[in-house]
């Protein structure tokens, strides 16, 4: 009985079938470009995380996707194109001679997170789908992510995976605030790699827990599925000691090249409520900092908070509001149990998507909604853009409480509506 959420879910349909490209190696795999009009091709991160999103109304595309990836997975190192092997690619670059989106060499790893994020999709999927053969194939290319984190994620064997470009050309910074200024301490300063983003080490934690739910599904023997586990609690309990202030009650977003915390507050700390890494006490304090004013612009979550120094609106990733990264931290704080921060957040999104007919754009300025009546379109966005297409998807999700297990025969839903949807009826749910 909302009407913006029926058409944000809507909008999400056919923006997506919109952005669908294929590989014609392989006519039956579908994968999703990032965006358009500037980023018509294959990117890992956002295809991996456009998927999850879209698993609600579609496994196909999480299939595909995953396929696509392996076959462009790295398998030697290259300074200059950042590969590595077991590297899960950041982007598929064509130029005018280019044939095809998906083919020739113009493919470039610098991406640190997509890799540990491919083996949580893979894991995902299975609970969604079970057991299925066409994930069997993809293990070989799952057990090479596993030690790709291990051998050149985690360059200095802190027990954290980091990124420092190995070209000049390539990205500097290689998370998903992947701008020059992207990732600021807290007097303004601009972080200088190597850096280990709290976000990655969260997604690490969910592809050790992926990777043991997979050893389960698959028939593997117990002490592999235990051994995952065990390293997931390790990576937890390091990361708690390391990342944690109390000063500031929330987790530092990195450490920089001498280690020094990165304290700014920042929206990355909302995507370790998602990946699970943060132990039960620490999550009430993590939500109250991301509902803060300085925070949450009543349309959603600010990259950066606008009393830090750095704050801009209108930036691209120190201050603006990205749909995707709010849907994620939404999805985080409903596992985590916390409904009325997660409902609030949501319901400020989905009013957003009412001011474009539904569509979420790639981002919008950061002003607060009590100062300008609407959302500030940030110039030269891409409209439609993947992950924010996808987002009204992980938001009814959210709301549902809906965590399948395909593996178990089982499907948990836990439903708290967001302000102003009283009534939410989902049907053709493919599930298992």
């Amino acid at each position: 009985d909302h009407a913006g959420l029926s058409a944000a879910v809507e909008r999400a349909v056919d923006d997506l079938g919109a952005l669908r490209i294929f590989d014609p190696d392989h006519v039956d795999r579908t994968v999703v470009a990032a965006g358009a009009p500037w980023f018509m091709t294959l990117f890992g991160r956002d295809s991996l995380l456009t998927s999850w999103m879209a698993l609600l109304i579609d496994q196909e595309l999480a299939l595909g996707v995953l396929a696509e990836l392996a076959d462009a997975q790295g398998v030697v190192e290259d300074p200059k194109t950042e590969e590595q092997p077991g590297r899960i690619l950041h982007e598929v670059r064509f130029d005018r001679l280019s044939a095809r989106l998906l083919g020739g060499n113009g493919r470039y790893y610098g991406s640190v997170d997509a890799t540990p994020l491919f083996v949580m999709l893979a894991a995902e999927l299975t609970r969604w789908i079970g057991p299925d053969e066409r994930i069997a194939s993809l293990l070989p290319a799952v057990d090479a992510a596993m030690k790709w984190m291990d051998r050149f994620g985690d360059r200095d064997g802190d027990g954290f995976v980091q990124y420092l470009r190995s070209d000049p050309s390539g990205l500097e910074h290689q998370g998903w605030k992947d701008s020059w200024d992207g990732i600021r301490h807290r007097d303004g300063s601009v972080a200088v790699p190597p850096i280990a983003l709290c976000e990655v080490q969260g997604y690490v934690y969910g592809a050790l827990r992926g990777r043991a739910d997979l050893a389960r599904a698959f028939g593997e023997s117990p002490e592999v599925g235990r051994g995952f586990d065990e390293r997931a609690e390790n990576l937890r309990s390091h990361f708690d000691d390391v990342f944690w202030s109390d000063e500031h009650q929330r987790y530092a977003i990195g450490l920089d090249a001498d280690k020094r915390p990165i304290e700014s507050l920042a929206s990355n700390i909302g995507h370790l409520l998602w990946a699970g890494i943060v132990p039960e006490t620490r999550r009430a304090a993590l939500a109250a900092q991301l509902t803060s004013p300085e925070m949450f612009s009543g349309w959603g979550i600010r990259t950066l908070a606008d009393d830090a120094v750095g704050y801009n609106p209108l930036s691209y990733h120190c201050g603006s509001v990205w749909p995707h990264d709010t849907a994620i931290i939404v999805d985080g704080l409903a596992q985590a149990g916390l409904d009325a921060e997660a409902g609030v957040i949501a319901a400020g999104l989905l009013d957003a998507s009412t001011f474009s007919q539904g569509r979420l754009p790639e981002l919008f300025a950061g002003f607060d909604r009590d100062d300008i009546g609407s959302p500030v379109p940030y110039p030269a966005s891409c409209s439609p853009q993947a992950w924010s297409a996808a987002s009204p998807l992980l938001l009814v999700r959210s709301m549902l409480g809906l965590r399948p297990d395909a593996v178990a025969h089982r499907l948990t839903i836990r439903p708290r509506l967001a302000p102003g949807i009283g009534r939410l009826t989902v049907t053709g749910l493919p599930v298992g």
